[in-house]
């Protein structure tokens, strides 16, 4: 009798480890259940998929990040003025040729007020990189953020009014969500969920997919690993962009080396926040050549777009 009860014990216990129950856990900022999404390889064998995203955002004046923080009292301020204004006329435009000419995949986190605003630049960009994704980022990084205090219903009329106006300008209805100046809160996520939205960039603690079940629907996160993206290594850790250079390519490069020594691990991903304050002038668009070019001599390495990574997701058995 022991035996048997000892016997039905471990059979309970390997049950527990299996991947239905071990691979679905508590979300650390929403609490909301969060699956596993175990993924062997993506298309043709790859087993890291790298996806860059060009933040294309709008500011005002006055308003955005600033590089010389001792004259933002000066009115105006020349120097600040032009450092952003720089990024939106010539730096977006740069990206969008460097990933043209290394044919090379991109995605595009868009504020929707940008080609509003912008329609010349927009238009330039766009005709550079026609098929790049576009995930919505909210209207503006400044003075129309997420309407945090508001409720859940206000954030759905948000996000609605966002995705309606990115449509409007660029005929695209976003698949993807990327909180303007990653500013989310808990209702966010069940908020874009409701709206239509099937992936998310806000997850940035892991290497590989999961699946939010908020109240809204279930909402992929695609990992966004803070600690790769440009602008916080430029502003707040004075990093140049030859300094991203090797980062960029020694975490993918690790990634990678995992797989290989480990080929039943699943597959990871990482969306790469890239700002064109940092990649788009010209010694920082020299450095991320330097970067595509290394990575697309990697044979394990996916070049993609987050819609991309999300349609194969799907496809998973």
């Amino acid at each position: 009798m022991r035996a048997t009860t000892l016997l039905l014990s471990l059979l309970g216990l390997i049950a527990w480890a299996s991947p239905s129950h071990s691979q679905t856990t508590r979300d650390w900022i929403t609490g909301a259940p969060r699956e596993a999404m175990p993924i062997k390889a993506w298309p043709d064998g790859k087993k890291v998929a790298v996806c860059f995203v060009l933040y294309v955002e709008y500011w005002g004046k006055g308003q955005g990040p600033n590089f010389r923080p001792d004259m933002t009292a000066r009115n105006p301020d020349v120097v600040d003025e032009a450092f952003r204004q720089y990024a939106i006329e010539s730096g977006v435009p740069r990206v969008g040729r460097l990933f043209n000419e290394q044919g090379v995949p991109l995605s595009i986190a868009l504020n929707a007020q940008f080609p509003e605003e912008h329609p010349e630049t927009w238009k330039q960009f766009r005709a550079s990189v026609p098929k790049a994704s576009i995930v919505a980022h909210g209207v503006n990084n400044s003075t129309e953020m997420l309407p945090l205090d508001k409720g859940m219903d206000a954030q759905k009329a948000y996000i609605k009014r966002v995705l309606d106006r990115i449509e409007k300008s660029t005929g695209v209805r976003a698949r993807g969500w990327s909180s303007p100046s990653v500013f989310p809160n808990v209702d966010t996520f069940a908020a874009t969920a409701a709206e239509g939205i099937k992936y998310s960039l806000d997850g940035m603690d892991s290497d590989v997919l999961s699946r939010l079940m908020t109240s809204g629907g279930p909402l992929v996160m695609i990992p966004y690993p803070t600690q790769i993206v440009d602008m916080g290594q430029y502003l707040s850790r004075q990093k140049e962009a030859v300094d991203l250079e090797p980062l960029w390519i020694d975490y993918v490069s690790e990634l990678t080396r995992e797989a290989d020594r480990d080929p039943a691990r699943p597959a990871t991903v990482v969306a790469i926040g890239v700002h064109p304050f940092v990649m788009g002038t010209p010694a920082g668009a020299a450095a991320f050549r330097r970067v595509l070019e290394a990575l697309k001599e990697q044979p394990l390495v996916w070049l993609t777009d987050t819609d991309s990574v999300m349609a194969a997701a799907e496809k998973q058995p």
